[in-house]
C-alpha cells in the first residue's frame, strides 16, 4: 500500500529533521548541548531544533491548527490548553535520556488530535528508518504495510514495567502480583519503541505511570487500530486533554490487557 500524500509528507519531515539535527549529533553532543529540566528529565539542543522545525512545517501544512510541543509546554504550561481543540502534538526527540547517553532507542512522534482525542499518529525511528502511522478507523501501518497486533506467544506474557516513577508500595505490588505470572523486562524508555514492541510480537504488556500526550497520543491510537488495546486502568479511553491523569496500560491483545488489569486491581 502506498502512503497517502499527508502520511508521505509527514514521514519526509520527520526523516529530514532526523538527518539534519538528530543523527549527526548522536553520540556526538558537545558540552553544553544537554541540560536538565528536572529530575531524570534531560533536554538537548536536538529536542529544541527538531521541535522548532516541525512546528514551523506543520503550521505551514495546516494554518490555524495549534501546535503542542513538549518543549513549548515546558516553557509555557498554557500551551496545554490547546489539547482541548484541534492540534498537532509533537515529541521532537522521544527517548531523550537514551539519546543523551549515546544509546538507542529514540525517535520522533507526531499526533493530530481534535476535541481531546487523537485522530491520527506518526512514529518514526531514524535508526531503523521505521515509520508507523495510523488514522482513526483506518488501521495501523508500518512502512506503508497494514499490520495486525500479535502476541509474543510466551506462556508468561512478556511485560515491560518501569519502576522509575513507582512508589515503594507500587514496586512491592509488582513483585507480589505480577512477577509470578509475567516475564518482566525493562522498558526501552522510549514510547516510539515501546508501542511497536506491543504490536510486533516483542512485548505483550506495558504499564505507564506518566501519560503525557506527546509520549502516548500517537502510540495509543496506533496500537488500538492494530487490534491491541491501550486504555486507562479503569478501562476508559485515553484522552490527550487529561494531561494530569495517571495510569495507562497497553497490551498486544484485549484478552492480555484484561488479565493484566484484573491482576493489578485484584
Amino acid at each position: 500500500m502506498s502512503l497517502s500524500a499527508l502520511d508521505a509528507e509527514i514521514r519526509d519531515l520527520m526523516r529530514f529533521a532526523a538527518q539534519r539535527s538528530m543523527l549527526p549529533r548522536f553520540r556526538n553532543l558537545a558540552a553544553g548541548e544537554v541540560e536538565m529540566k528536572g529530575v531524570d528529565d534531560p533536554v538537548t539542543i536536538v529536542d529544541r531544533e527538531v521541535e522548532a522545525f516541525l512546528t514551523e512545517a506543520l503550521t505551514k501544512l495546516a494554518p490555524g491548527v495549534a501546535v503542542v510541543g513538549e518543549e513549548a509546554v515546558h516553557a509555557d504550561k498554557a500551551v496545554l490548553d490547546h489539547l482541548a481543540g484541534q492540534c498537532w502534538i509533537i515529541d521532537p526527540l522521544d527517548g531523550t535520556a537514551n539519546f543523551a547517553e549515546g544509546k538507542e532507542p529514540f525517535g520522533i512522534i507526531i499526533a493530530l488530535a481534535d476535541a481531546g482525542r487523537a485522530v491520527a499518529g506518526w512514529i518514526y525511528d531514524p535508526i531503523k528508518d521505521r515509520f508507523c502511522h495510523t488514522r482513526s478507523g483506518e488501521g495501523a501501518f508500518v512502512n506503508g504495510e497494514r499490520i495486525t497486533a500479535r502476541t509474543t506467544g510466551q506462556q508468561q506474557p512478556v511485560t515491560a514495567v518501569s519502576r522509575i516513577f513507582l512508589t515503594p508500595e507500587q514496586s512491592a505490588m509488582v513483585d507480589a502480583k505480577l512477577a509470578p505470572h509475567y516475564t518482566l523486562v525493562d522498558i526501552p524508555r522510549c514510547a516510539a519503541e515501546q508501542y511497536p514492541r506491543l504490536a510486533l510480537g516483542e512485548n505483550d504488556v506495558s504499564s505507564f505511570k506518566r501519560t503525557l500526550a506527546w509520549d502516548h497520543a500517537a502510540g495509543v491510537l496506533w496500537l488500538n487500530e492494530a487490534g491491541g488495546k491501550a486504555a486507562r486502568l479503569d478501562g476508559s479511553e485515553y484522552r490527550v486533554d487529561q494531561h494530569g491523569a495517571p495510569g495507562l496500560v497497553g497490551a498486544s491483545s484485549p484478552a492480555i490487557w484484561d488479565e493484566f488489569v484484573a491482576r493489578v486491581l485484584g
